[in-house]
């Protein structure tokens, strides 16, 4: 009786150190994976996996434009799209100049304007003869600061709806039935950190809310279209030095648009949702870790800063 005892007490023993196992290996396992996505696993050749084109929105700035000079260098050709005529022009030129025989072609379209479904309609039109394998879907809007929701004028909430969720459904809407009746294609929406990795994003309530849109409307056309060849991804960076962000100089974790745009083609054509640049997807696991009561508390004392030194910053221009 005394020998039954003993391995009836050994027996929880010997699972819960099976567990542990169970539990280590699995977590190895997730971290290889993790680190060969980052740093080993080769590019997609999007050329020759999904068409010819590239379609870019938002491209004359920051990570559009950035982006835009990439798939230059992979072989596409490219479609920008932005509000300057001047600027898409200049940026046309540069990549003319920096990949010599690259086809650049320029669409002016402000997403903020009024008539958006006929202006879309018209990049409909363009592109129906080109082999556009890859669609980005990167112009967007984020508040001048944070700030409370009464504190949102009527014109920020007319156009963070209408570039960050109107402007990215429309333009997919359009340029989806080409890429279905070539039985390829690729489309990237711009996500954010800010819906995806922070718990929350306070005074920036409506911004958050429509990157949640994109995460989720890319999630379902994901599985929507997989099947037709087409992969859909939602990329969600968190800070990136661009003039939206209001970040001047780059750092370790704030990169500038082209050592973003490096990662982030690099990923072209895996995961659903992704985290290209990986000190992001570092922090990512580092705020998981905090409770979410305190995160809310930092992130909120973060933004509440923001706001006061934007209100400050309004109140000098006034004056001025």
């Amino acid at each position: 009786m005394a020998a039954a005892a003993a391995c009836a007490h050994a027996r929880p023993g010997w699972a819960l150190a099976a567990l542990g196992l169970l539990l280590a290996a699995r977590a190895a396992a997730r971290l290889a994976l993790w680190l060969y996505a980052a740093f080993l696993r080769p590019a997609r050749p999007l050329r020759r996996r999904y068409g010819a084109w590239a379609v870019v929105t938002g491209a004359t700035d920051g990570i559009g434009r950035a982006l835009a000079f990439r798939l230059a260098a992979a072989g596409l050709g490219l479609v920008l799209v932005g509000r300057s005529p001047e600027r898409l022009a200049a940026v046309s030129a540069e990549v003319e100049k920096r990949h010599p025989g690259a086809e650049v072609r320029t669409f002016v379209l402000d997403f903020a304007a009024d008539g958006l479904a006929a202006r879309v309609g018209a990049l409909g039109e363009l592109v129906r003869g080109l082999d556009v394998g890859v669609l980005v879907n990167n112009a967007g809007a984020c508040y001048p600061y944070a700030r409370y929701l009464h504190e949102v004028d009527e014109a920020l909430l007319r156009n963070l709806v209408r570039l960050n969720v109107e402007a990215v459904t429309r333009v997919t809407h359009a340029v989806l039935p080409g890429m279905v009746e070539r039985g390829r294609g690729a489309v990237v929406n711009m996500g954010s950190g800010a819906s995806a990795i922070l718990p929350c994003d306070p005074l920036y309530t409506v911004y958050a809310a429509t990157k949640a849109y994109i995460d989720q409307f890319s999630r379902c056309l994901y599985v929507e279209y997989r099947s037709k060849g087409i992969d859909v991804q939602c990329q969600v960076p968190l800070l990136v030095a661009t003039k939206m962000a209001s970040i001047r100089n780059p750092s370790f974790f704030a990169p500038s648009p082209e050592t973003y745009a490096r990662a982030a083609v690099r990923c072209i054509g895996y995961e659903p949702r992704c985290t290209p640049y990986w000190p992001h997807a570092l922090l990512w696991l580092l705020i998981s870790l905090v409770p979410e009561p305190v995160a809310d508390r930092m992130i909120l004392n973060v933004a509440l800063d923001v706001r006061a030194k934007g209100r400050a910053k309004d109140t000098r221009r006034k004056k001025a």
